[in-house]
């Protein structure tokens, strides 16, 4: 197994003070849309912005909203025009960059990359991917090869980091851990096919935010489920361990088909302690089938709510210096 050090060193090769180059990063979720300018050396963000994502009202304002950011911060900072911009979202993102699906923003067929390019060169990426780099270059990632990287927030998705590189798949859509629904056949006779129900299961909607919130009825954030759980709620409780279990259940099957030195889980409440993650982490090993596999480590992201601004910043540098973007980054 993959060993590590204590205390995520902040960079395996950071760049000499001097020589340090930033991109700005945006980070678009279900909940919030973040975004700073972040130090490629060090992981720091700053003239960081938090505003609320509504996607509710449509492609376009969001969109408006995430150009007024990136301009903000331009103009903010004094950067130059080729400082290049990483865009992270919470939905599927082809290898070129073009969003293909609409579960939370309706981006799918809309010119996001080519929107933003006008005012600086962009690359838009998958946010779990963005937040899985982040994670291997600076955070509880660092040291583990290869390790599965889980989000858990308003929704859930997960991918392989290998060589410090998340993988996408041939489409962009190696990401779906969740979302897809889990047939179980129940007999409910002896060898009577004529009899046998269909059992659906889609963890997502059962272990998410927007899912304990479903679940519990009376609360408008994941949130409050966790308040009330911490208060003494015993439906609550309920609601947040049974959660954990039909997570843990599917990333156990994960680690079953990639053996990874470790999972790593972030997210707003992959980050979250009590009942929730210990039934998480509890369920996990016991559907680990392999000895040898069980006792890896199962530990929560070091970034916290800067991995998403973080990663996808770093996206952008990997294209920069990659050459793909056909830019050079000035240091600021």
């Amino acid at each position: 197994m993959t060993s590590r050090t204590a205390g995520f060193p902040p960079s395996p090769n950071p760049l000499p003070a001097g020589e340090r180059a930033c991109c700005i990063g945006i980070d678009v979720g279900g909940t919030k849309i973040a975004a700073g300018v972040v130090d490629m050396g060090t992981g720091t963000v700053r003239d960081k912005r938090v505003i609320p994502t509504r996607s509710e009202r449509g492609g376009d304002a969001v969109l408006a909203d995430v150009l007024a950011l990136a301009r903000d911060l331009i103009d903010t900072r004094h950067l130059t025009p080729d400082i290049c911009i990483g865009l992270g979202v919470c939905e599927l993102v082809s290898p070129c960059g073009d969003v293909t699906s609409d579960f939370t923003i309706a981006w799918k067929g809309v010119s996001v990359q080519a929107a933003l390019s006008e005012i600086a060169p962009t690359v838009v990426e998958a946010d779990v991917r963005a937040h899985a780099l982040a994670e291997a270059r600076f955070g509880a990632g660092t040291g583990f090869d290869p390790f599965v990287f889980a989000s858990v927030g308003t929704g859930i998705s997960a991918c392989l980091v290998q060589g410090g590189a998340p993988f996408a798949g041939a489409r962009g859509n190696a990401l779906v851990l969740s979302t897809g629904p889990i047939s179980v056949p129940v007999m409910h006779g002896p060898d009577d096919a004529e009899h046998t129900a269909w059992v659906r299961h889609v963890v997502e909607e059962y272990a998410s935010g927007s899912g304990l919130v479903t679940r519990f009825g009376n609360a408008a954030r994941a949130e409050d489920v966790f308040a009330a759980a911490q208060a003494g709620d015993a439906r609550a409780t309920h609601i947040l361990t049974s959660a954990g279990k039909s997570l843990g259940s599917a990333l156990g099957w994960l680690a079953n088909v990639l053996d990874p030195a470790a999972i790593v889980i972030g997210g707003g409440l992959g980050t979250a302690r009590g009942v929730y993650w210990d039934s998480l982490v509890c369920a996990t090993r016991e559907h680990i089938w392999a000895e040898d596999t069980r006792g890896l480590p199962i530990v929560q992201a070091a970034l916290g709510a800067d991995a998403g601004v973080i990663g996808a910043a770093l996206t952008a540098h990997k294209a920069v210096t990659s050459g793909s973007l056909g830019v050079e980054l000035r240091h600021p």
